[in-house]
């Protein structure tokens, strides 16, 4: 590991990886999580949750957890949603989309819950 390197991870240890921009800072609370959502909303991108196993979660595509949630505008239903997700899949890693529609990409990307360590 390089001495330039602050953070613990490497790709043999599943449990140490890192997924997007938040992961390297602390889990984010319940109420920061909100603020993500709301942020989503409010540049009118449409909310997504996908869920996988933690070990399939660098060299799978991770699965959708129902579609998209076109044009969802109330922050507790995404928040529920991803709540659903994680109670129907407690072992696996759980992300929040925003999807901007106009320039057809991901906007936003995050890891609300992550699996239990294998």
């Amino acid at each position: 590991m390089s001495d330039m390197q602050d953070y613990t991870s490497s790709l043999e240890d599943v449990n140490s990886r890192k997924f997007e921009t938040f992961s390297y800072l602390p889990a984010m609370t319940q109420e920061q999580i909100r603020k993500q959502v709301e942020y989503i909303i409010s540049k009118g991108w449409n909310p997504a949750v996908e869920h996988t196993e933690p070990e399939n979660a660098f060299d799978h595509y991770w699965y959708m957890w129902k579609l998209p949630m076109f044009g969802e505008t109330d922050v507790d239903t995404v928040l529920a949603e991803a709540e659903a997700c994680h109670k129907a899949h407690p072992d696996n890693h759980v992300r929040l989309i925003g999807f901007d529609n106009y320039a057809q990409s991901k906007g936003a990307e995050m890891v609300v819950f992550r699996g239990k360590p294998v």
